[in-house]
C-alpha cells in the first residue's frame, strides 16, 4: 500500500466559518427564487443543454425584434422571464459546480490518504495484539469493528 502524500494542507477554521457563512447567505438570498424538483419531475422535463441555450437566446432576440411571428398561444412575457432566469443563474451554477468539484476532489484525496494511514495504524495494532501487547487489546477490539470484512458468498450457477 502506497503512503505517498499528495495533499498536505491545514484549512484555518476561520476560513471554513467564513465560507460556510457566505454560502448560507447566498442560499438564503436566492431561496425565494429557486424551485426544487423531485427526481421524477427532473426526468419528465424537456431539458435545455449547452447547445439549446444559444437557441433560446437567439429565439429571444427574434421574439423581441420580430414579435409578429410569436404565436398567440405563446406567453411572451413568461418566455422572456424564463430566459432571463437561465441567463442569470447559469454563471452561479457554473461557479457552484467548480467549487463543489474542487472541494469534493480535495475531500476524496484527503480521505483516501487518511484511510490508508488508518489501515496502516490498525495493521500495527492488530500485530501488537496478536503478540500479546496488553495496551493494544482495547484499541484492537475497538478498531476491529471498523475493519471487519464482509462475508463474500459465491454465486451458484
Amino acid at each position: 500500500m502506497s503512503t505517498q502524500n499528495q495533499i498536505s494542507i491545514v484549512i484555518p477554521q476561520a476560513i471554513i466559518d467564513t465560507v460556510t457563512e457566505k454560502l448560507k447567505e447566498c442560499k438564503e438570498a436566492l431561496a425565494p427564487y429557486l424551485q426544487g424538483l423531485t427526481m421524477q419531475e427532473r426526468e419528465d422535463l424537456f431539458k435545455m443543454g449547452d447547445k439549446t441555450v444559444a437557441t433560446v437566446q437567439k429565439t429571444k432576440a427574434y421574439v423581441v425584434s420580430n414579435p409578429e411571428f410569436v404565436p398567440n398561444y405563446m406567453d411572451t412575457v413568461e418566455f422572456l422571464k424564463d430566459e432571463a432566469v437561465v441567463s442569470q443563474l447559469n454563471p452561479i451554477v457554473n461557479l457552484s459546480k467548480q467549487l463543489f468539484t474542487d472541494a469534493d476532489d480535495t475531500v476524496m484525496l484527503a480521505g483516501s490518504e487518511a484511510l490508508q494511514n488508518a489501515m496502516l495504524y490498525y495493521g500495527q495494532v492488530r500485530e501488537a495484539h496478536s503478540k500479546g501487547v496488553p495496551t493494544a487489546k482495547p484499541i484492537y477490539e475497538d478498531l476491529s469493528e471498523r475493519f471487519k470484512r464482509g462475508s463474500y458468498k459465491k454465486k451458484t450457477q
